[in-house]
Parts: C-alpha cells; sequence; structure tokens
C-alpha cells in the first residue's frame, strides 16, 4: 500500500455533551496533510463526532487518500480480560460485544451499570472496573479503591512502559480512561461495520487498507504540548494539532518502524519507544514573550479561567467518592444522606388539636351557641375512647387525638363554661384549629432527599416520621498537606529564611469545620522523591488530598511536577485574587488540589473551589455560598478580568474591608468575618454600592 495521505488524531471524551461553544476536555479532532495541519475541530459529543468521522472518511476514500486516525484511548485490556467476557483472545469481537451492551445519547449513558454488570460476571462484585461516577449506588461497581480487588494486571505491557499513562479500569475522576474506552470502542466498531473491508484497526490487523485506526497517546509529545499550553493553547486542542502535524511529517520508514508491533490481544501506544522523534516531529520554533513584569499576567493572547467555568467544570466532573453505612438516628448529625428517606409514619399520625379548648363537628355559623359537655376528655397520649354525639362538645387538650364525632376545636379563651356545658359565639368553619392527618408528611412520601447534610431540624423529622436509622455516606477523608524548605513547626527555632506553617493548621481545622474527617499528612521538604512516598501514603487512607505549595511551574513546584509526571494534571490558570493557578490532579485514583502557598491565598481557593468540589465527592449537594447585597463603607477601583475576594466584616449595616490587600497580610483572615465578592468586570465601588457579602458561615465554618 501507498504511504498515509492524511492522518487524523482524536481527542476522545468519556462524559457528556459538552455544549456548543468550545471547551477543555471535551472531543477534538485535528486533520494533518503534507506536515500541514488543519484548525482544530470541537465536536459537541460522541454522536457529533462519530458522524462528523464517518463523513471524513467517506470524502477521503472517494478522493482515493488513505487515511491513519488515531484516538487516545486503549484499543485493548490487559491479557485474560478478553476472553473472561468473550471466552476468545480477539479484542475485535470485544469491540462488537461492547457495542451491543453500550446505550449512548448526549446526556447520559449506561457505561456504569455495565462496568457493574462485567464486575459481577467476573470479577466478583468488586473489580476489575472502579470508580463510579454516579449519585447512585450500582451493584458491583466500588466507588474507589477501598474494597477494591482485580484478578487481571492493572496495565498493559505498554502502560507499564509509558509514563503516566492510566490504566483502563478507572471510570471516573481525573484519568478515567476507562469511561472514555467503554464509550470509544463502540463507535470505532460502528465505524469498522459501514466501512466493511475499508478499516483495519492496528494493531490486531494487517495495514493494507485505504483507513487504519491506530491508538495513540498524546502523552509522548507532552514537553511541545505544556510548551503550547504556556503560550495560551487548550491542552486538548494543542495536542490533537500537534500530534496530527508530527504524524504528517515522519518520514514513511520512521512510520514503518513505530508501526511494527507484535500486541496481537492488549493493542500498543503507537510511538512508544520513539518519543525523542515524535518530539522532534512535533516541535515548533520559540518566540520570547512580550514583558509585562505583571505577576498575574499571561502571555499576550492568553486569557485566564473564569471562575465561574472553573466552578462549573468541577460541578459537572465529580462525583462521590465516599462508600455508604447504616446508623442510628443520634448519630446522623452532619453526616450526609445516601439515598431517599420514605416515611415509615405520617406527620402527625392522625387528626389532632392545635389548640386547648373545645371539640364538636360541623363548625358554627354566626351568633351564640350553647353545647352540652360529655364527660371525660382527650388528651395528648391519652385519645377518647368512644365518639362525640352530634351537638355535643367534648375537653381537648393540644396534641391529642380528635375524637369521632370532632372536625372542629375552638379556643378555650373564647369559651365561657359551668361544668355541664359550653357558650360561644360563631362564626367558626368546619376544621377551624385542627391539624389533618399527614399534613406535614404522609407515609410512604420522600420525607428527605438522597445528599441532604443532616441538621438537628432533620433528626426531629426522621424522629416523627419513625425512622431509627438512616443510610449515610462514610466521612469523606481529607488528608492535609504541606510543602517547602522554609516551613517549620510553630514552637520550633526558625532560621533565617525560614517560616511557620500557618496552612496546615488552618486548612485542617477548615476541613473538619465541613463537616469531614481530617487527616494530618505533616511537612514535605523539597523533596520530589518524599512527596511521592507522601501521597502514596495518603492515596491509601484519604478520599482526597490538600496540598499548599509547589503547585505553580517553578524549579521547587514538586506537587504539580508529580502530577503532571502521574498524567493527572491540569493548571488552572483562574482569573481570581487572590489566588495563582490551582492544581487540580489525581494521584492513585485519589483527588488532588494542589492550593497556593500564601495563606490568604490557600484560604480563598479552598472556600471558593475545594469547599464546593468536596461536598460533591462527600456525596451532598453543591454547597453555593449564600451572599448578602451590603453597602460599601470603602472605595475601590478594579480593573476588568479577574474576580476578587476582598477580606471583609460587616459593622453597622456596612461592609468594611481589611486595610491592606497584600495577600501576605494573614491577620486579616482572623479580623474579616467573611469575603465580599467583586464580579469580574470593571467596576468603582463608592462609600453606600451595594457588594456581595459572603459571610464565613456560608462556607460551614
Amino acid at each position: 500500500m501507498s504511504p498515509f495521505d492524511t492522518f487524523v488524531v482524536v481527542d476522545w471524551s468519556g462524559g457528556n455533551d459538552r455544549g456548543a461553544t468550545p471547551k477543555k476536555d471535551a472531543i477534538w479532532a485535528c486533520i494533518a496533510r503534507d506536515g500541514h495541519s488543519e484548525e482544530p475541530v470541537y465536536l459537541r459529543n460522541r454522536q457529533v463526532a462519530e458522524a462528523w468521522l464517518r463523513d471524513l472518511l467517506e470524502a477521503e476514500t472517494a478522493a482515493r487518500r488513505r487515511v491513519m486516525v488515531g484516538f487516545d484511548f486503549p484499543f485493548g485490556y490487559p491479557a485474560g480480560f478478553c476472553h473472561a467476557l468473550t471466552g476468545g483472545d480477539d479484542p475485535l469481537v470485544l469491540w462488537d460485544w461492547l457495542e451491543k451492551q453500550i446505550n449512548d445519547a448526549p446526556n447520559g449513558n449506561n457505561r456504569f451499570d455495565v462496568a457493574g454488570e462485567i464486575n459481577r460476571t467476573i470479577g466478583n462484585g468488586s473489580g476489575p472496573f472502579w470508580g463510579n461516577g454516579l449519585s447512585r449506588d450500582i451493584n458491583g461497581l466500588p466507588r474507589n479503591k477501598t474494597d477494591y480487588a482485580n484478578e487481571f494486571v492493572e496495565r498493559r505491557v505498554c502502560e507499564q512502559q509509558a509514563k503516566g499513562s492510566f490504566a483502563c479500569w478507572q471510570l471516573s475522576g481525573a484519568g478515567a480512561v476507562g469511561s472514555q474506552i467503554l464509550m470509544g470502542l463502540p463507535v470505532l466498531a460502528r465505524l469498522r461495520q459501514h466501512f466493511a473491508g475499508a478499516v483495519a484497526v492496528w494493531p490486531f490487523e494487517p495495514l493494507d487498507t485505504p483507513v487504519a485506526l491506530v491508538e495513540i497517546w498524546p502523552g509522548l509529545i507532552n514537553p511541545v504540548v505544556k510548551q503550547a499550553e504556556v503560550n495560551g493553547e487548550l491542552r486538548d486542542v494543542a495536542q490533537v494539532r500537534l500530534l496530527a502535524g508530527a504524524l504528517s511529517r515522519l518520514a514513511p520508514l520512521a512510520l514503518d518502524e513505530m508501526l511494527a508491533v507484535d500486541a496481537p490481544e492488549e493493542g500498543w501506544i503507537m510511538g512508544l519507544g520513539h518519543e525523542e522523534r515524535l518530539i522532534e516531529a512535533a516541535r515548533e520554533p520559540i518566540a520570547p514573550p512580550p514583558l509585562r513584569n505583571d505577576c498575574f499576567a499571561l502571555p499576550a493572547g492568553v486569557a485566564w479561567t473564569p471562575v465561574e467555568d472553573a466552578l462549573d467544570m468541577l460541578r459537572t466532573r465529580l462525583n462521590p467518592v465516599t462508600g455508604t453505612e447504616t446508623i442510628p438516628l443520634q448519630d446522623a448529625f452532619g453526616r450526609v444522606l445516601a439515598q431517599d428517606v420514605i416515611a415509615a409514619r405520617s406527620n402527625p399520625p392522625q387528626p389532632n388539636s392545635a389548640v386547648d379548648g373545645y371539640g364538636f363537628a360541623g363548625g358554627a355559623p354566626e351568633g351564640a351557641h350553647v353545647l352540652p359537655l360529655i364527660e371525660g376528655r382527650a388528651v395528648a397520649g391519652v385519645p377518647f375512647d368512644g365518639t362525640v354525639p352530634s351537638g355535643h362538645a367534648i375537653r381537648i387538650l393540644t396534641g391529642a387525638a380528635v375524637p369521632g364525632g370532632v372536625d372542629t376545636v375552638i379556643l378555650e379563651e373564647d369559651v365561657t363554661c359551668d361544668g355541664d356545658q359550653i357558650a360561644f359565639r360563631g362564626p367558626l368553619k368546619a376544621g377551624a384549629n385542627t391539624r389533618k392527618a399527614g399534613e406535614d408528611v404522609v407515609a410512604g412520601d420522600v420525607a428527605l432527599r438522597v445528599g441532604r447534610e443532616f441538621t438537628a431540624a432533620d433528626l426531629a423529622l426522621m424522629s416523627a416520621v419513625g425512622i431509627a436509622r438512616v443510610p449515610v455516606r462514610k466521612r469523606l477523608r481529607v488528608a492535609v498537606l504541606s510543602t517547602g524548605d522554609e516551613l517549620v513547626e510553630p514552637g520550633e527555632a526558625a532560621a533565617a529564611g525560614q517560616i511557620f506553617d500557618a496552612n496546615r493548621p488552618m486548612l485542617l481545622s477548615m476541613a473538619g469545620a465541613f463537616g469531614f474527617e481530617a487527616m494530618d499528612l505533616g511537612r514535605v521538604v523539597d523533596d520530589r522523591e518524599t512527596l511521592r512516598a507522601r501521597l502514596d501514603a495518603a492515596a491509601q487512607s484519604a478520599d482526597v488530598i490538600l496540598t499548599s505549595g509547589g503547585a505553580s511551574a517553578g524549579d521547587e513546584d514538586h506537587v504539580s511536577a508529580l502530577l503532571q509526571e502521574a498524567g493527572a494534571m491540569q493548571e488552572w490558570r483562574i482569573a481570581i485574587k487572590p489566588g495563582r493557578p490551582l492544581a487540580l490532579g489525581l494521584w492513585q485514583g485519589v483527588p488532588v488540589f494542589g492550593l497556593p502557598g500564601n495563606p490568604v491565598a490557600a484560604m480563598v481557593c479552598t472556600l471558593v473551589f475545594a469547599r464546593p468540589a468536596m461536598s460533591l465527592l462527600a456525596g451532598a449537594e453543591w454547597c453555593e455560598p449564600q451572599g448578602f447585597d451590603v453597602p460599601a463603607a470603602f472605595e475601590k477601583r478594579k480593573k476588568p478580568g479577574r474576580r476578587e475576594y476582598l477580606r471583609a466584616r460587616v459593622r453597622d449595616g456596612r461592609a468594611e474591608v481589611f486595610a491592606s490587600e497584600g495577600s501576605g497580610r494573614i491577620s486579616g483572615l482572623s479580623w474579616a468575618e467573611g469575603l465580599v465578592e467583586i464580579g469580574d468586570g470593571e467596576r468603582h465601588i463608592r462609600p453606600g454600592d451595594p457588594v456581595r457579602f459572603i459571610p464565613y458561615g456560608s462556607f460551614g465554618l
């Protein structure tokens, strides 16, 4: 066959429709010919992507151009899995099997249910797949690796050699390659069926067809991609553009060497072992940026990620990671409800009196009324044993069950009683001063919804409807780690250039106040291997890790370097002040928030980003802080482009802000009782102008 004429690289996604506006972590594709890449194409969902690919291949084959299409997800699983599921070793049979099992729509699919069924069928319900990304539990699919067991190897042979690549078993969270596979292979199976005889899959079939499907991994050219990111290009866009261009510039002999692989069951990453050659082919000339002399300035043409966009990405991508347990109601305060609670009994359980007074039937028209009083009375907990005759009344107290023959109660203050009869004036409507059975909650109805964090009032409600034990999420385990040679413990002798660790006690106390289980990981010096070992240990016991310091891109920023090395890091240049880049990643399946080292920025980023994100990870609802518009007691001019948070408090109904905005002034955090949030646009605030004040209490502090 002739060399390839067209190269296409596709950055896949296992998630839902990403909307009409181009976004990161969506499906992106790029076409390259003769060493030149076209403008990358944004494909909002898999249905759009499949149609685009089908149209492209039809056009290319009609034009007699030979096409190589690379997808960034594994084409096979570790040895043995295919046979366990299909009874044979042909991975393409597995493709067809998945195509029949997976149901996919733009905003929903059944991949987690299919994974749970596979686990129950061949893995005893505890593996090989893990990472339930839904709010509901799925039988057989662990949410994390706490109760996980896998009889197959964790990684394919090629992944053991590809530094930073992910295992195919993980279905949710950063680096969830498993979802990409489950949602990608059915699409490729349909393309093979549609272009029967014209498509070959590498390395399972000879590439003697007009179309070749190959597995690629943009991580092989990561140094070049990172440089493109610095220059302002979305990572997904840079990956497809640079890799497509690199493949199209390779000499046919070099391409043949990369394709000369024998991996009949597991598949292989094209270009693995030839990274330097690929990087050289992808490399572009660099040019110095303009001098800005602004620590918050990005290179020309680069935009910050707006706060709202960052929050939206967290809100749509995170899911519960905690397991469930059933506990006594009295222990449920502050815990997160794991499923809807159905009322076992109505509240109130029967009609009852809302006041102390006298009960009778039918109400009373306007005018004077005299009714004979029967013997006995109705008392809360001691119902009247009998029926009140028509035209008679009975003494009844607050909370007492309404006796038969009674539907109306008149207040004792409106009654004259001589012991044998009562006199009162109407009008009084039938049903007055009574409560209907179940007017609060009806037995069989949902009393509390899943995701609710139990309050004292909720405990009262659960008791009232007869609930003694409740299903809750296990507490989110939040590990806190400080990094940096400059840090020492308070009370220790601080040498020149050293400072006391202010972040760790602050973050640990915040995690506890949020209702989570705080775990102190201590401090780590600026040594990458020491940090790696500490993160390894944390991943075995924590559900989420908060680090402070080392999250940027400097020589000693080891947190971001390790997350980048693991292939599970995104560094968001968020348009927020105070705050610098926020590193988000995954370490052995555990989410990591790399917070700034500055305590003011660390606290603000924790409140704004980590707090609501951890709420979702804990199984609760997204934590939206409640703000209040109050008059300003200050003046400030703000430039457009970033959202700002000022340390503030309210006095005499007006918002005061701390005298200095310097992020090194930790005393301002203590002085303040909340934050004033100023939107992204330009603003000149004068005394008396409305500003949004968010008290610390709205964040749960």
